[in-house]
C-alpha cells in the first residue's frame, strides 16, 4: 500500500514538475505547452508509459535505493525565447524548484497535522518523493534538468557534443543510480541528500 501511494505521489509530483516547465516557458515567450493543452492538472496528457510506469517499477525490482519517475516532458521551443540558451536553463530550473517548494510546503503540513498519524505519514511521503525528484533532476546528464543548466555554462563547440548523449541519458542515469562506480553509488549519494534534507525539515 505504501509503495502504491508513493508511486501515485511520484506521478502527480512529476506532473506538477512538467506543468511548471511549461508555465515558465510560457512566461519567457514560448506558448507551445499552453497551446498543446499541457498546462493542465489532468494526468492523462502527462503520463508517459516508460518514465511514469516502467522506470519506477524497474527501480523497485532491481532494489535501487532511489525510486523515481517522470511525466511526459512538456514541449518547449527555445527559438521562441528572447535569450534561447539562458531561458531554456531557467525553464529547466523551474521543475526541480517546484519539487523543492512542494517538499517544504508538505513538511509544514506534516508539522501542522502531527497529531494525525495518517496525515503526517502522507505529507512525509510527499516531502520524501519531491526531494527525490528535485535532486534527481539536478543531475547534469541529458535529458535531466541539470543538464540544461550545465549546458548553459558550456561553450558552443562542447555544448552540441554534450547534448548529443540525450537519447541514451536515461539509461546512463539508471546505471549511475544502481551500480557503484569508482567506489561511489549515485543512488546512495541522492539518498543521503534526501534524508539529510528530511532531518533539516524536521522529520
Amino acid at each position: 500500500m505504501e509503495l502504491l501511494l508513493g508511486v501515485i505521489i511520484l506521478i502527480f509530483s512529476a506532473i506538477l514538475h512538467e506543468i511548471m516547465h511549461g508555465y515558465a516557458a510560457d512566461k519567457l515567450g514560448d506558448p507551445t505547452a499552453r497551446l498543446m493543452g499541457r498546462l493542465t492538472l489532468n494526468p492523462i496528457p502527462h503520463i508517459d508509459p516508460i518514465m511514469s510506469v516502467v522506470v519506477p517499477f524497474v527501480l523497485v525490482f532491481i532494489g535501487s535505493p532511489i525510486i523515481f519517475g517522470a511525466a511526459k516532458p512538456v514541449p518547449v521551443n527555445p527559438h521562441n525565447f528572447r535569450d534561447g540558451k539562458k531561458d531554456f536553463a531557467l525553464v529547466a530550473l523551474a521543475g526541480p524548484l517546484t519539487n523543492f517548494s512542494i517538499a517544504v510546503i508538505a513538511a509544514l503540513c506534516a508539522k501542522f497535522f502531527s497529531f494525525n498519524h495518517d496525515m503526517y505519514f502522507f505529507f512525509s511521503l510527499v516531502t520524501f518523493y519531491n526531494l527525490i525528484l528535485g535532486f534527481i533532476n539536478l543531475i547534469p546528464v541529458p535529458p535531466l534538468d541539470g543538464s540544461r543548466v550545465f549546458n548553459y555554462l558550456l561553450p558552443k563547440n562542447i555544448s552540441a557534443a554534450y547534448m548529443s548523449i540525450e537519447p541514451f541519458g536515461i539509461f546512463l542515469v539508471l546505471i549511475l543510480l544502481s551500480l557503484p562506480i569508482a567506489g561511489y553509488q549515485l543512488g546512495d549519494i541522492i539518498s543521503n541528500l534526501v534524508f539529510t534534507s528530511m532531518r533539516f525539515l524536521g522529520f
